[in-house]
């Protein structure tokens, strides 16, 4: 009887509710923003108005979820994932409105969360942002090679040839950024160091915002790399062999412990090997031949250790100490054949050795406010570099009366770096940004020579900048803009065998501009305009000279003048709901005062040139580009891309001034296909049609990879990469003619290579989200490799 009267109490109550209190219902589907594909188990949250947890779900393997019995009243629903923003948003259940159908929910992924994992996506996606258009590199990519330098081919819009050197967009004034701070390394020999498994994605900012040091006429170039700040003990460790004709080693050890207040970490890496290139080049109409081969040797090593102290919850002290020696250098042949005249035949024998240390010390602290994204960062950052190159050249099979000699060359420089960068978001759609910058660069050379032809030489460059900049931008349900202005004052000296040879000192005011659309989740427009400067490179204004072969040398113009550029985007991107996405670009650059070329040539020495700088007037670029990230089916992806430039190129090659309208387009399509939740392929193909510059005509090229990769052990910590690079040996560069001398060539690097690579994860899993932010919106120190 006890138990029956207490089951209809019961009842009763029950009965009461569903006539007093509606019984609500709540649905939905949880997907990533980006890669438009489900999340499993997110947790889906109902709490009270005062904070109380009411009840909760986790979605589905398709990433559905259903919470069913939620009483009358007022909640706060919330959808939460490591890794990604939390989703929040007021509901009301009532007897007029009982279920609540959320339909699609896009969680955004959380940068300053993501940058603490190192959690890897199978397949690379690309993003295009307000101001920039991020690459996150998955698994596939990392499989194409064992450095950034090897990846970057695959980037859309970048190109890099067989010497390493990049350009963005057909043009090589670009600005190399790691974790949007400066590494003041030679841009060709740091991506050649960082490991392809190290980096979480890749920036191209294309038409960067005031916020960004104005250098680089076709952009930035920004690697972010995979930062780590799990509880306790653990690591990364990165080995590679790149086998050719030669083989190459690199490898990096990261290593991270944290505990308490405290972070400290530590990497190691190493990039040590031998490559080869040559080839040959008929000058026509002088009758004669050059034909080289270069073996270069190096031995580069990278040190870092560092600390950050979380004194509390919103002040953050950080240093760490970026050591990189490097030694080694080419040895070289260069032979010189006349055909007319046999007695002028002859060859050069080059030895260089470098022995360099790069050393950065940085500092940074961060004060969070008590409203949420106000911040306030300070920054110095103090570099030293110090390179010593001795160069041995002799000759031999000569009648002519060439005698050996040595040269030595020193070269220091101290680049001081301060920042002051303040963020207020002054509203739900409003933020401000203000900041200071000084960059304070002192440089000296010092040459000596055993040669009779050339005289002991030294050359005093400092520059001083000092900055100021501010970015206001709102941000509504369709429409979205930012404007931004930089104020600089630029002051340098340059003095040359004690003379004072050039001095500049200017104010100058870079604007930016960004409106972008976005009328529903399929489609979003952008236009944007920025200002960019493209100061003169320490090789273009140094005037010792530079001996590249017996018949060119190279020397700096110390009188040239910055080059500046007026830059006009519209982009336009189209998602593929769960498939991915495609975009289309146009741009327009004006530059004023542009850097170019001078080839003259000498008449006493057929064949022989000597190339320096001078400035011109305006010049126009334009381009297309048209990319696409789609996902055919499960178990197949690509990224796929082409893009179109044309230029005008004026120089003087001997005494004529010429004016050369370059138009040229490059495509390339990167294909994934998993075979299993382990293994995966990757086949990618290049190509880049025929284009000119000052002095030659390039012929076409392309090029053929494929690469695998395996996943092992549990988690997946340890993973194999195999991937096979040029597989048809046709990446090589041809010339077809050029200026001022009628010529065919062909030069030919160790492109034909196999790459084995393998990785492991180690040390505790247990994460504490680390709240760090930095300058140029991306982390500053701890954990990276640089």
């Amino acid at each position: 009887m006890k138990q029956f009267i207490l089951s209809m109490l019961l009842f009763t109550s029950v009965l009461l509710m569903s006539f007093t209190d509606p019984v609500g219902k709540i649905s939905g589907s949880v997907i990533d923003q980006q890669l438009n594909e489900p999340i499993p188990y997110a947790t889906v949250i109902i709490n009270d108005m005062q904070g109380n947890l009411v009840t909760g779900i986790t979605s589905g393997d398709n990433g559905d979820f259903t919470i069913d019995n939620v009483r009358a009243g007022n909640y706060v629903f919330k959808v939460q994932f490591i890794g990604y923003k939390t989703f929040s948003k007021e509901i009301h259940i009532d007897r007029g409105s009982p279920r609540v159908d959320f339909g699609t929910i896009a969680l955004e992924p959380d940068v300053a969360m993501l940058d603490e994992t190192v959690v890897v996506a199978e397949r690379t996606t690309i993003e295009q942002r307000v101001d920039r258009k991020v690459i996150n590199v998955g698994k596939d990519l990392m499989t194409t090679g064992a450095s950034a330098s090897e990846i970057m081919t695959n980037i859309p819009s970048v190109n890099v040839d067989q010497d390493g050197n990049i350009s963005l967009r057909g043009n090589s004034n670009v600005r190399i950024l790691v974790d949007g701070k400066p590494t003041n390394m030679d841009p060709a020999q740091l991506l050649k160091t960082i490991p392809s498994t190290s980096i979480k994605s890749i920036e191209l900012i294309t038409n960067p915002s005031a916020k960004y040091n104005p250098e680089g006429m076709s952009g930035i170039i920004n690697i972010v790399l995979l930062k780590n700040a799990r509880q306790g003990f653990n690591g990364n460790l990165n080995t590679g062999l790149t086998i050719g004709d030669h083989t190459r080693f690199n490898g990096s050890l990261d290593m991270n412990y944290r505990t308490g207040k405290f972070n400290f970490f530590g990497n190691l890496g190493a990039n040590f090997g031998t490559n080869q290139n040559g080839g040959t080049i008929n000058l026509i109409d002088q009758d004669t031949r050059q034909t080289f081969s270069v073996l270069n040797e190096r031995n580069s090593y990278l040190y870092k250790i560092g600390v950050d102290f979380y004194l509390n919850e919103k002040n953050t002290f950080s240093f760490y100490t970026n050591q990189n020696p490097f030694s080694g250098g080419p040895s070289a042949w260069i032979r010189v054949e006349d055909f007319n005249n046999p007695s002028r035949d002859l060859t050069q024998l080059l030895d260089m050795n470098f022995e360099r240390k790069n050393s950065t010390y940085n500092f940074l602290f961060d004060h969070d406010f008590e409203k949420d994204g106000h911040d306030l960062q300070v920054e110095l950052d103090y570099n030293t570099y110090d390179q010593d190159e001795e160069t041995f050249i002799s000759f031999e099979n000569t009648m002519l009366n060439f005698s050996p000699y040595t040269d030595w060359l020193n070269e220091t420089r101290e680049n001081f770096t301060g920042n002051i960068d303040y963020v207020n978001p002054l509203s739900e759609v409003s933020k401000l940004e203000m900041g200071a910058e000084v960059r304070l660069l002192d440089t000296d050379n010092n040459y000596r020579t055993t040669s009779e032809n050339y005289q002991n030489s030294t050359y005093q460059y400092d520059r001083d900048i000092y900055s100021f900049y501010t970015t206001f931008g709102q941000n509504y349900e369709k429409w979205s803009y930012q404007l931004g202005a930089r104020f600089e004052n630029y002051s340098v000296d340059a003095i040359y065998q004690g003379d004072k040879v050039y001095e500049d000192d200017y104010f100058t005011v870079y604007p930016s501009g960004f409106l972008s659309y976005k009328p529903g989740e399929k489609n979003n427009y952008q236009f944007s305009f920025s200002r960019r400067v493209d100061r003169p490179g320490f090789s273009q204004v140094n005037p010792i000279r530079e001996v590249a072969s017996p018949r060119l040398t190279v020397a700096g113009n110390p009188q040239l003048d910055p080059q500046f550029t007026n830059s006009f985007e519209l982009n336009y991107t189209r998602n593929f709901t769960k498939k991915g996405n495609a975009t289309a670009g146009v741009f327009f650059r004006r530059t004023t005062d542009e850097i170019n070329q001078v080839f003259t040539a000498d008449e006493n020495e057929p064949g022989s040139l000597f190339l320096t700088f001078a400035n011109y007037d305006t010049n126009n670029s334009y381009g297309l580009e048209l990319s696409t990230n789609y996902k055919f089916t499960d178990w197949w992806s690509t990224n796929t891309s082409f893009e179109l430039y044309s230029q005008t190129l004026k120089g003087a090659v001997g005494e004529d001034f010429i004016a050369i309208d370059n138009t040229a387009f490059t495509f390339r399509t990167n294909h994934n296909f998993k075979a299993t939740d382990a293994l995966t392929f990757s086949l990618f193909g290049y190509y880049r049609s025929k284009s000119q510059d000052l002095q030659l005509d390039i012929d076409d090229m392309y090029f053929v990879n494929a690469g695998a990769r395996y996943s092992f052990l549990k988690d997946d910590k340890a993973t194999l990469s195999l991937n096979f690079n040029d597989i048809f040996n046709t990446q090589e560069f041809n010339v077809t003619g050029g200026r001022p001398f009628d010529q065919v060539g062909r030069f030919k690097g160790e492109t034909q290579t196999v790459y084995l690579g393998f990785s492991y994860r180690f040390g505790g899993s247990k994460f504490k989200a680390v709240k760090r932010k930095n300058r140029d919106d991306n982390d500053a120190g701890g954990g990276g490799l640089f």
